[in-house]
């Protein structure tokens, strides 16, 4: 006998729907699973034959063939177990029950208990636009897929509940829709906390605002981590599109759970130097989002630049520039979003101390040339903010009071970021920072002035062709914090003086 049930599977970031067909007849038995499956779904056939027996069922002495349509995509992972032991069921006549209209997923333990998949949202996502009524998954997943509005929800943790449920022996009840509502984490570092600094700060405000990438550079214990720390204190909400954006990156890599089930705030991730670029881009046999792309709509931290390989560098250059970074594999090419700010520290040498008012440095000339020389101009060309974090003075260490807080500094940036909404509004554009060349030339119009001004900064910095439309862009942010609708001289010195370290550092490397 034949039955056909209806499930999906995920190549990259979005979903596609599986056919999940089971054929039973005569003939030596066997069990057969066709259509590219990996070995954890080709191990589905012990994990069903297990839990029919455990669930009361008998299972059939028959050849049995399960295909996953389309066969030409790989299939991967436990999250065809419920739907091939479902189909397997009524193949061989033991329930009446009706699966039309209703999609499947979910791992079985051989007790036919339910467990958790990855990649829930995205496969939800794809059963309401695909027209599905409802989706029946893993409990454990339920509150993550109740983000996406328009389909039924149902989170079972036991297999007899979904047949019990279609046979309408057992009554279930859909999942409550997530109510969305953007927070804070509990003991978020707070910008009050850092004494002194007010450059730096001024700096990653402007960075904030515009969402745009920043390069801190300073001695030992300036407070560069502290202050990385911190930037996710005074960035914008996530929005609820943002927030579905990120979510479907993170339950794809599997970092949801019932406790946290979509998120909430941006993104914070901060990779050690010793990250692979596979690590940072992504990859596997298997495709997964790296860091990069887990930083979608939030910070991507890298403390300690210089000490990161140079391949791993390297691979961030794209995927600053065009949004996305894209994985080839011999099953096909698949893209990972990856609008992040990119925030990256460095001391100015080895020692850390070159150019330090009262600690003497003790590399040679030729050693702060080639640990300068690991970061290539292109990349450094990519970090618009260019930051000189000084030491911190006793005086400030030591003063009474507190620093400007977060929330304070968040009220400014969030209302230069409304600016930015107004502005790209139905654009695809959401900040400053992702403007295109024709979008800079149409809303980062200068006076005659400034535009003599650049003129000079161009020709005596040697900036390129990026740099200039980068520093249009921070002054635009710039403009934007101070409610202006004009770009003024005064904003675009602002915004040239987030360069002057190309020539006080890397002068002597040649770029």
């Amino acid at each position: 006998m034949y039955a056909k049930i209806m499930s999906a599977g995920v190549f990259g970031l979005d979903a596609y729907p599986v056919e999940v067909e089971v054929d039973t007849f005569r003939g030596m038995p066997s069990f057969e699973v066709v259509g590219l499956p990996d070995a954890a779904v080709r191990e589905s056939r012990d994990r069903v034959r297990a839990a029919f027996k455990n669930c009361g069922y008998e299972f059939p002495m028959q050849k049995i063939t399960v295909n996953l349509a389309p066969a030409d995509l790989k299939k991967t992972g436990p999250l065809y177990d419920l739907p091939i032991f479902l189909a397997l069921l009524s193949a061989c006549g033991q329930t009446a029950a009706d699966f039309a209209g209703s999609l499947f997923l979910g791992e079985l333990s051989m007790k036919g208990e339910v467990r958790r998949v990855h990649g829930a949202l995205s496969m939800t996502i794809l059963a309401k636009e695909q027209g599905y009524s409802r989706i029946f998954l893993p409990a454990e997943n339920a509150r993550e897929a109740s983000a996406v509005r328009g389909i039924d929800i149902y989170g079972v943790e036991h297999v007899l509940q979904v047949v019990e449920f279609l046979e309408h022996i057992r009554e279930l009840h859909p999942a409550q829709p997530l109510e969305f509502k953007p927070c804070s984490t509990p003991g978020q570092p707070d910008m009050a906390d850092v004494r002194g600094q007010e450059f730096a700060k001024r700096a990653l405000e402007i960075a904030a605002a515009g969402s745009h990438n920043a390069l801190m550079i300073g001695p030992p214990g300036s407070g560069k981590s502290m202050l990385a720390q911190r930037i996710p204190s005074i960035l914008p909400d996530l929005t609820f599109e943002e927030a579905i954006e990120s979510a479907k990156i993170h339950s794809i890599a599997g970092e949801l759970s019932a406790e946290r089930p979509i998120l909430t705030e941006r993104p914070f991730r901060a990779p050690h130097h010793t990250v692979s670029p596979a690590g940072l881009s992504g990859g596997g046999s298997i495709p997964r989002p790296g860091e990069i792309s887990m930083a979608h709509n939030g910070v991507l931290f890298l403390d300690e630049l210089p000490e990161f390989s140079r391949a791993a560098m390297e691979i961030l250059r794209q995927p600053i520039e065009t949004g996305t970074v894209s994985i080839s594999r011999a099953s096909g090419t698949l893209s990972y979003p990856c609008r992040m700010m990119v925030v990256a520290a460095m001391n100015p040498c080895p020692c850390g101390y070159y150019g330090h008012p009262t600690h003497p440095c003790s590399c040679a000339p030729s050693q702060i040339q080639r640990y300068l020389a690991r970061i290539s101009g292109p990349l450094l060309d990519r970090l618009d903010l260019h930051i000189d974090v000084a030491p911190v003075k006793f005086s400030d260490l030591s003063g009474l009071g507190r620093a400007e807080s977060s929330a304070s500094i968040k009220k400014r940036v969030d209302a230069a970021r409304k600016i930015q909404t107004a502005r790209f509004a139905g654009t695809g554009v959401r900040c400053n920072a992702q403007m295109t060349a024709g979008m800079v030339e149409e809303f980062c119009r200068v006076t005659e002035e400034g535009s003599r001004l650049l003129q000079r900064a161009f020709s005596q910095m040697g900036m390129s062709a990026r740099g200039y439309h980068r520093i249009l862009k921070v002054a635009r942010t710039i403009a934007d914090l101070e409610g202006e609708a004009d770009i003024q001289l005064s904003h675009l010195s602002e915004a040239l003086q987030y360069r002057s370290l190309d020539r006080k550092y890397f002068a002597r490397t040649g770029r």
